[in-house]
């Protein structure tokens, strides 16, 4: 495949029962456009809400430890590594899931059927590029006898150490690179597994509620329980398959050789997160590079495209920029903002409606930029899904981030997400209607 992104042709569902809560559940994966990434959308809950996957949704609880999580505040979605894994394998970089509960289902325990699906689907070449993540120096994170060290490459490749105490899991070693070697063949198939005291623990504690003898291989001294391997190292195939999966947490194809020895989920959330300390930014920049902090828009084209002006004026500039899909930008807290004299003056804290015209404004410029609405300004009109995060103090510099869900010709809107030094203050999806610019400009 390409260095182009990918999507899916044709929508795809998936149904089956989650192999912790036991539930049934149903996905449904859609086409996205470019640079949406992939993101789950929680239909059963009020609002739908969307969880875009990324290192700042990783969760790293009580239950990470047995499968992978994504969720922000209220709204989570658990094991779906397998799922992740299968889009990772192939290829597909931007994907809308919609998924009617908290559980992706397990199907056979592997991203075997995921694939399958994912490929009768057909895969969809978009026009812009993939921007890899390539490490300035080598990563090493541990807990325990397990550890993952991750050095810079120019390809991404997985060599895992299997090595239990443990007759039928001991000394197991698998090689794979991701795009030259058969996902299909070597990697998909390979199903989960775990000890039998493991399993019988698992089912006290109230967890392993959908899994059995088929989609789980539950390992005692001689072998699988009442199963047989499909591969030879399964089991060890299935760590590649986990690892795959939950790097894809870092929100941009990686360039790099991992060395993971007896490691898990909670320790590979921990290098998602060790990666984006060292980028210095949760938002990664193409190849490991600084993110370019150059005024794509100065505050002169600013003031050129939206009318707001002192003490209104809440974005500095604008750092980057694709025509009808994203921008970044910036805003620069300082104590002589006039709101800080009265919210509040002992404590002083960014009000949160201001943080959210902040990225109306920025939304307002990215839409500019299209033809259809060149000479148009937009109009806010309403205001969905906001959550607050964490608060915004003099110092501070406010990054935005605002991507483009949906432009018609009289109405548009947009999702934003604001950051501080690398955390999510706010985020909220924004709706427009335009009218002419010269009735506001003159």
């Amino acid at each position: 495949m390409n260095g182009k992104q990918y999507t899916i042709q044709n929508e795809v569902k998936f149904q089956g029962r989650g192999l912790h809560t036991g539930e049934d559940v149903t996905i449904c994966l859609k086409p996205a456009g470019e640079n949406a990434g992939v993101v789950f959308q929680r239909i059963d809950l009020p609002q739908s809400p969307r969880l875009r996957v990324g290192p700042d949704s990783v969760r790293t609880d009580h239950m990470s430890g047995r499968c992978s999580i994504i969720g922000q505040g209220e709204a989570a979605v658990q094991t779906i590594e397998h799922l992740m894994a299968a889009l990772h394998g192939l290829g597909v970089d931007n994907v809308v899931i919609e998924i009617n509960g908290a559980e992706v289902p397990g199907l056979d325990g592997s991203a075997q059927e995921f694939a399958q699906g994912i490929l009768q689907a057909g895969l969809l070449q978009q026009q812009s590029s993939r921007r890899y993540l390539s490490l300035k120096r080598p990563i090493t994170v541990s807990a325990g006898q397990a550890s993952i060290t991750m050095v810079p490459a120019e390809d991404f490749r997985i060599t895992y150490t299997l090595d239990y105490d443990h007759p039928a899991l001991r000394s197991q070693v698998f090689n794979f690179t991701l795009g030259e070697d058969d996902f299909m063949g070597e990697v998909a198939p390979a199903r989960t597994f775990c000890l039998k005291q493991e399993a019988e623990a698992l089912q006290k504690a109230g967890l392993g509620k959908g899994a059995d003898y088929k989609n789980t291989l539950v390992m005692d001294e001689s072998g699988p329980v009442e199963n047989e391997l499909r591969l030879a190292q399964e089991c060890a195939r299935h760590k590649v398959l986990d690892l795959i999966g939950d790097l894809a947490f870092a929100g941009r194809p990686l360039k790099g050789h991992v060395f993971a020895v007896r490691s898990g989920h909670y320790l590979n959330a921990c290098l998602v997160k060790a990666i984006a300390d060292q980028v210095g930014d949760h938002r990664f920049p193409v190849d490991g590079t600084a993110a370019p902090q150059q005024a794509v828009v100065d505050i002169s084209g600013i003031m050129d495209m939206i009318p707001h002006r002192y003490p209104f004026l809440l974005v500095d500039r604008i750092v980057e920029i694709e025509e009808g899909k994203r921008a970044v930008g910036i805003k620069n807290l300082t104590m002589n903002e006039l709101f800080f004299q009265g919210h509040f003056p002992q404590a002083p804290i960014m009000p949160g409606v201001l943080m959210i015209e902040a990225m109306a404004q920025v939304g307002g410029i990215l839409l500019r930029q299209t033809e259809l609405h060149q000479n148009q300004l937009g109009l806010f009109m309403a205001v969905n899904n906001t959550k607050f995060r964490r608060t915004a103090h003099p110092g501070d510099q406010l990054v935005m981030e605002i991507e483009v869900l949906r432009d018609r010709a009289r109405m548009a809107s947009v999702h934003g997400t604001g950051r501080v030094d690398g955390q999510v203050v706010v985020e909220a999806d924004m709706m427009f209607s335009f009218m002419d610019a010269e009735k506001i400009f003159g």
